[in-house]
C-alpha cells in the first residue's frame, strides 16, 4: 500500500508541476488571448457551427456524421457531469494560489475536462466522415485542450481523461452504427 500511496503522490506532483507550467504560458499576452478564444469557442459555438457547415455543404450526406456528433455530445455531457459529481475534484486555481484563473469556469469541478472530451470526440467523428476537415478541427482540438491547462481550469490528468473518454465515445459511435 505504501508503494501505491507514493505513486499517487508522485503523480499528483507531476500533475501540479505541468499544470503550473501551462498556466505560466497564460501570462504571455499574445498567447493568452487566442487560448481564451479557443476555450470560449470550445463551449460549443465552434462545434455547432461545424455541424451546421457540414449540413449546409454536405446535405443528406452529412446527416449521419452530425447525428453521431449530437448523440456523442449528449452522452459526453451525461458522463462528464456524472464523473464531476462523483469525484468533486477542485479546479487547480482553487487549490494552488500560484495558478492564475484565465477564464470563468462553466461548472464547479475539474475532473474530467468536458471541453477536451467534446473536442476530441467531435474531431474524430468529423474527420472520419469528412477527412478534409482535419486541417481545421485538429489544431482547434489541440488549442482547446491546451487552453484548459493554460487558463488554470484543469490539470493535465483532467485533459487526458477527457480526451480518452471522448475518443472512446467517438470510436464507439463509429463502431456501433
Amino acid at each position: 500500500m505504501r508503494r501505491f500511496d507514493a505513486s499517487l503522490r508522485a503523480f499528483a506532483l507531476w500533475d501540479l508541476a505541468w499544470c503550473l507550467r501551462f498556466n505560466h504560458a497564460a501570462a504571455i499576452p499574445w498567447l493568452c488571448s487566442p487560448l481564451r478564444a479557443a476555450s470560449r469557442l470550445g463551449d460549443g459555438i465552434f462545434w455547432y457551427a461545424l455541424m451546421g457547415g457540414l449540413l449546409a455543404a454536405g446535405g443528406a450526406h452529412a446527416v449521419g456524421a452530425v447525428a453521431r456528433m449530437v448523440l456523442v455530445g449528449a452522452l459526453g455531457v451525461a458522463i462528464y457531469k456524472w464523473l464531476k459529481a462523483r469525484t468533486s475534484r477542485p479546479r487547480p486555481y482553487q487549490v494552488q494560489t500560484a495558478i492564475r484563473l484565465g477564464a470563468d469556469p462553466l461548472d464547479q469541478f475539474s475532473f474530467p475536462s468536458g471541453h477536451t472530451l467534446h473536442a476530441v470526440s467531435f474531431s474524430i467523428l468529423a474527420i472520419a466522415y469528412h477527412p478534409a476537415t482535419a486541417w481545421l478541427v485538429v489544431p482547434f482540438c489541440l488549442a482547446v485542450a491546451a487552453s484548459r491547462l493554460a487558463l488554470g481550469l484543469h490539470y493535465p490528468s483532467d485533459v487526458l481523461a477527457g480526451a480518452a473518454i471522448g475518443a472512446a465515445l467517438a470510436l464507439g459511435a463509429l463502431l456501433a452504427f
